[in-house]
């Protein structure tokens, strides 16, 4: 365990409620829980452990919610892990560029990924409201697993924050499906990019475990109880509260880079 104080160790396992619950609801967790750990890690802690435990305790939430839909919404788990085996394979490939990445290059990146979201929610509320048009085709298929798998896996590995949702928008556009399969499906992609990225941290020596342990507990409830709104109300529910995490997290990290 890094020497951090109770009250942030706190603050971070409260970090990873709320980002299970957003990731599993509309994707985008990391959003969150990436700039609260670059925020809240000892000064010279290198970005690499950031992303190593960010992604140590992603998985337990995002398996969480991937078996909560399984069970209850209509996903094409076949689909799904032919798009999830590519994203494995990119994610691990941005996990190796990701080693040399310092946290001063990774904060203004996050800001830029965080306002091309906030931008796409706020111009798209209709996206994603119609249910899907019926079974993929071969050519729909091949491109999501170009786009959201290999595209979207090493962007994971490399960097991370708004995977899920950036899956979620892929598939909706991809595959024509509904927001809430395409969230059910990302949840089962979102495993493999994060098997993927978690294997190459964990080899470099890159992950914090003690304190991932500790927050994928609070990351799993958070996971398992955002499903379940997600399927209970859909999608639209979470468009203010995603909004609002958005533009809080850009001024803290804006904030943090330019006037602290």
């Amino acid at each position: 365990m890094p020497d951090i104080s109770l009250t942030m160790v706190v603050l971070l396992c409260l970090a990873a409620l709320a980002a299970g619950w957003i990731d599993a609801v509309v994707g985008g967790g990391g959003l969150l829980l990436l700039p609260v750990l670059l925020l809240g890690l000892p000064a010279g802690t290198p970005a690499a452990h950031a992303l190593g435990t960010n992604k140590a305790v992603a998985i337990v939430g995002t398996t969480g919610a991937a078996v909560t839909y399984a069970r209850r919404a209509p996903v094409d788990v076949r689909t799904a892990v032919r798009i999830g085996l590519a994203a494995l394979a990119g994610s691990s490939g941005g996990a190796f560029f990701a080693a040399g990445m310092s946290t001063e290059v990774l904060k203004p990146v996050i800001m830029v990924v965080l306002l091309a979201v906030a931008a796409f929610v706020i111009l798209r509320p209709a996206f994603g409201t119609a249910p899907a048009t019926g079974p993929a085709t071969r050519r729909q298929i091949l491109a999501a697993i170009g786009l959201a798998g290999l595209g979207i896996g090493f962007y994971d590995g490399l960097i991370g924050p708004g995977t899920g949702t950036f899956l979620v928008l892929a598939l909706t556009a991809v595959l024509h499906l509904d927001l809430v399969t395409a969230s059910a499906t990302a949840k089962i992609v979102n495993c493999c990019t994060n098997a993927g990225a978690l294997a190459t941290f964990a080899w470099q020596g890159a992950v914090l475990w003690q304190l991932a342990a500790l927050m994928a507990v609070f990351n799993l409830v958070g996971g398992t109880l955002g499903a379940r709104t997600a399927l209970k109300k859909g999608s639209g529910f979470v468009r203010v509260v995603l909004l609002t995490v958005v533009f809080a997290l850009v001024a803290n990290l804006a904030y943090e880079q330019w006037l602290a």
